[in-house]
């Protein structure tokens, strides 16, 4: 029995030796180089062989000899260092790769040969099969930071010796955490030592198609990070990879693409949009600066104003009375010039649409100007001016009426001083974070919006991420939980933002034009031509006041995603590097969802257009409906059946299924284009125009109110978690799909209503708790950059993410707190001093007072 298991050691060492394979039966052929059996090469578990070479099967009882069978190992070694160093010969014999390539490649196997550091911990920094396969990983990337790392060759840890080949480790220079139950990690690890390569290296990112019928049986696109000489040309990258694997009659593999993030083909120096993104930048941030100092200066100088004028009154005072004392209330005479100051926030509380709001009667403020549309911008229509209150106060006593001529009279500030103060950080932040809201805005309006932004991000993050994780399957798995329907539904997010959007234009508009505010706009003309002047006043004041922070973040998109789409070793998720270049004006024009998906930049710019498409159907609506009510009720109510209908027969020709399509599966015909959206918005708009007839005064018996809050949550929880494991057909499916947005829009009409006539409750205040109305006066900031923080996360990674679902919590907070400062960045510079300068700049702007 001993001499068996001898027997069968020696065996298992000489095949464990042995690198011989014939082509034809699927075996390495002989005469490998010994790099292949170095200790350089031990990592590198692809390099294991398919032996036929036994006769003999070892006895079941002892054990089993696998090494006739074809391992998973070998059928994804697609790219074999050993194999390739056995073939350099015909490589290079026929002329496959250029003379410096060939020259780097020779001293780079003889480095492997000899086990030269530099070598050994490139062949580290390549990828290959690991594991978990057929758990959905295809990145083998290796390491491009240790790729990069290999040509600095010091370590900080490690001295080399004198003859530079064994370092030695100084334990003396090791950290000390100070931690005794640390002291096992201080030295757990120290930088080895390596002399310079005889070349720069390069990273290869090899995408390859590997079709794969025994034993894996599947098609998959895999991706394999090579570190190799950098002299090597993409070209010359693609003959070795022809070379470098061993052709098997159930295998296919195809090198669809090769990248090289080393190359550093774009330089952002160069970058034209770059510079320009720059020049604006530090133009903005100019003025932000000169508008804040200015603001300070104006306020030290009202104090100073407000002192003088104090020490004089009381020096009146005492000759007027003989006693040394006001014969007034000092206090009123305080309050006759502190009252803008503390009343400044509260005034737009208690007026209609508020255009200049002054703050000090000194210092231009912007209030938060709640008014706005669903994504978080401001409309047009309530963007006209509050008639000014005369803040002086009276004094009580008629016995000092002379000294009212001694109060400081306010002086006004010309145009460019208050176009200045517009660019004010601390008017823009004060505004932003104010805890009060307008009289047009209905508070859980904040809440819906901000809830729905989180809502989006998170759907976003799933998205990206998995797309870069190693463990795909995964998502296959959580997408069977119940609970995750809330992600793969997130769509409906959006339908909120059109819900919110129709509703606000809708209600501001109607309680504008009662208010007769528009009326002075087209005094003395005829119906057509001032409707026809309301349209394009409000659609002009829309683009200005949505393109400025929209134009500065598609000029980041396009340089982050060409920087991104160079140096990071992942494929871009979108095209935006190609696609921005050439198709930015769509965007700018809001039309870029009338075109194909694989043209459009900024993907998720396709609401914004949406939105604009859809405001000016509904400014066309209102206009006509403020004359001919009956004519727009009918209008709109065509325009939502027409949307259901052009919905419901794209769905059933394309057969589409929500309960197991991706929400995304047809994108390009469902999902971007405005006829299969509008819905809600329609929905939003009529609900505006019940809550301004009704005044938000609606009585309505218990019964009912609870009745309506029970279907609408339900109806909520239905198109949520309704499909879950639901089997519908290609008709009901379609069906679903044609009304479920507008089924989903009719819930928020019934929790609108009711938040704003007293039937809210609870929901009510969560909505409109004050601490989420600085996240949704952001929304549309936060709305246009957060895909690019969370395609930044993603994309300048070393390696692919490996997910699970503490690190999806902890990723989505911190990607939401990171596009939500981010966006409080971009609102104070390129939102909130837009909106101010276009009221400054409104036809019936009162000048500012000083």
């Amino acid at each position: 029995m001993a001499r068996t298991l001898v027997l069968a050691l020696l065996v298992s060492l000489l095949a464990g030796n042995q690198a011989a394979i014939d082509k034809d039966e699927g075996k390495l052929p002989a005469g490998r180089l010994a790099a292949s059996s170095s200790g350089s090469d031990q990592h590198n578990v692809i390099n294991l062989s398919l032996h036929t070479g036994l006769t003999s099967d070892l006895d079941p009882a002892l054990g089993y000899d696998l090494s006739r069978t074809r391992r998973l190992r070998d059928a994804l070694n697609v790219f074999d260092l050993g194999l390739l160093a056995e073939r350099w010969g015909q490589v290079e014999v026929s002329g496959g790769v250029s003379g410096n390539c060939s020259r780097d490649m020779r001293s780079y196997l003889g480095g492997l040969s000899d086990a030269k550091m530099w070598a050994v911990k490139m062949d580290d920094a390549s990828g290959h099969y690991t594991s978990g396969f057929f758990y959905g990983n295809n990145y083998w990337m290796g390491s491009l930071a240790l790729c990069d790392a290999i040509d600095d060759g010091v370590a900080a840890m490690a001295t080399p010796s004198k003859d530079n080949s064994s370092p030695k480790v100084n334990s003396s220079d090791a950290k000390n955490s100070g931690l005794p139950f640390a002291a096992a990690h201080t030295q757990g690890y120290s930088t080895v030592y390596n002399a310079p390569p005889p070349f720069v290296p390069g990273f290869y990112v090899i995408k390859i198609q590997l079709n794969e019928t025994l034993p894996t049986q599947v098609l998959r696109t895999i991706y394999v990070g090579m570190c190799l000489p950098s002299s090597c040309s993409i070209a010359d990258i693609r003959e070795m990879s022809e070379k470098a694997h061993v052709e098997l009659p159930s295998r296919e593999l195809k090198v669809l693409d090769i990248r090289v993030p080393t190359d550093k083909e774009f330089n952002i120096w160069a970058d034209k949009t770059f510079c320009l993104l720059i020049v604006v930048s530090g133009i903005v941030m100019c003025l932000i600066c000169f508008g804040t100092l200015y603001e300070i200066y104006l306020r030290r100088k009202l104090k100073e104003a407000l002192r003088r004028q104090d020490k004089e009154m009381m020096n009146n005072s005492e000759t007027s009375s003989g006693i040394g004392c006001a014969s007034s209330d000092y206090s009123d005479t305080m309050t006759a010039h502190d009252d803008p100051l503390k009343q400044s926030s509260r005034s737009h509380d208690h007026s209609q649409s508020s255009s200049l709001k002054q703050l000090d009667q000194l210092v231009l403020n912007l209030p938060p100007n709640d008014n706005d549309s669903g994504n978080g911008h401001h409309d047009a229509e309530h963007d006209h001016d509050h008639e000014h209150h005369d803040h002086r106060s009276g004094n009580n006593s008629n016995s000092d009426e002379h000294l009212e001529g001694h109060l400081h009279e306010p002086e006004k500030l010309s145009i460019y001083s208050e176009l200045l103060l517009s660019f004010s950080a601390i008017t823009n932040f004060n505004a932003i974070c104010d805890r009060n809201v307008g009289a047009d805005t209905i508070p859980c309006i904040h809440g819906l919006r901000a809830f729905s932004m989180a809502w989006v991000i998170l759907g976003h993050t799933c998205i990206v991420v998995f797309k870069y994780s190693d463990n795909m399957e995964m998502r296959k798995e959580v997408e069977q939980n119940f609970f995750f329907q809330a992600i793969t539904n997130g769509p409906f997010s959006v339908d909120t933002f059109f819900f919110i959007s129709g509703f606000l234009i809708s209600y501001i508009y109607f309680r504008t034009n009662a208010k007769g505010k528009l009326n002075k706009l087209s005094k003395g003309a005829n119906e057509f031509t001032a409707g026809t002047a309301h349209f394009f006043g409000l659609v002009a004041y829309r683009f200005m006041r949505l393109t400025a922070p929209y134009l500065f973040v598609l000029g980041v998109v396009q340089v982050t995603m060409k920087y991104l789409a160079t140096y990071s070793i992942f494929d871009p998720p979108t095209m935006d590097h190609i696609t921005c270049p050439d198709y930015w004006w769509r965007n700018i024009l809001y039309i870029n969802t009338l075109f194909p998906v694989d043209e459009m930049c900024m993907l998720w710019s396709w609401y914004l257009a949406n939105d604009t498409q859809f405001y000016m159907i509904g400014a066309i609506i209102l206009i006509v409906g403020v004359r001919h009510f009956k004519l727009s009720a009918i209008t709109t109510l065509v325009f939502l059946v027409l949307s259901w209908i052009t919905t419901a027969v794209i769905a059933f020709t394309n057969n589409h299924r929500p309960n197991t399509d991706d929400p995304l599966a047809l994108f390009d015909k469902i999902y971007d284009k405005p006829w299969t959206r509008l819905g809600p918005y329609l929905i939003g708009m009529a609900v505006g125009w019940i809550l301004f007839r009704t005044n938000c005064k609606i009585r309505l018996p218990k019964l009912t109110v609870a009745t309506a809050w029970f279907l609408a949550m339900l109806n909520l929880f239905v198109l949520v978690f309704g499909l879950y494991r639901a089997d519908l057909s290609q008709f009901t499916a379609a069906a679903y799909s044609s009304l479920s947005h507008s089924a989903w829009a009719l819930s928020l009409a019934w929790i609108t209503i009711a938040c704003s006539t007293g039937y809210g409750g609870y929901i009510n205040s969560l909505l409109s708790a004050p601490c989420l109305y600085p996240f949704s006066r952001v929304t549309y900031c936060a709305y246009l950059v957060h895909p690019i923080v969370i395609r930044s996360m993603a994309l300048n990674s070393d390696a692919p993410l490996h997910l699970g679902g503490d690190l999806m919590v902890v990723m989505f907070f911190g990607l939401t707190v990171a596009s939500y400062f981010l966006s409080f960045v971009v609102s104070m510079s390129f939102e909130a001093p837009v909106v101010t300068m276009l009221k400054i700049l409104s036809p019936s702007r009162k000048k500012r007072l000083a």
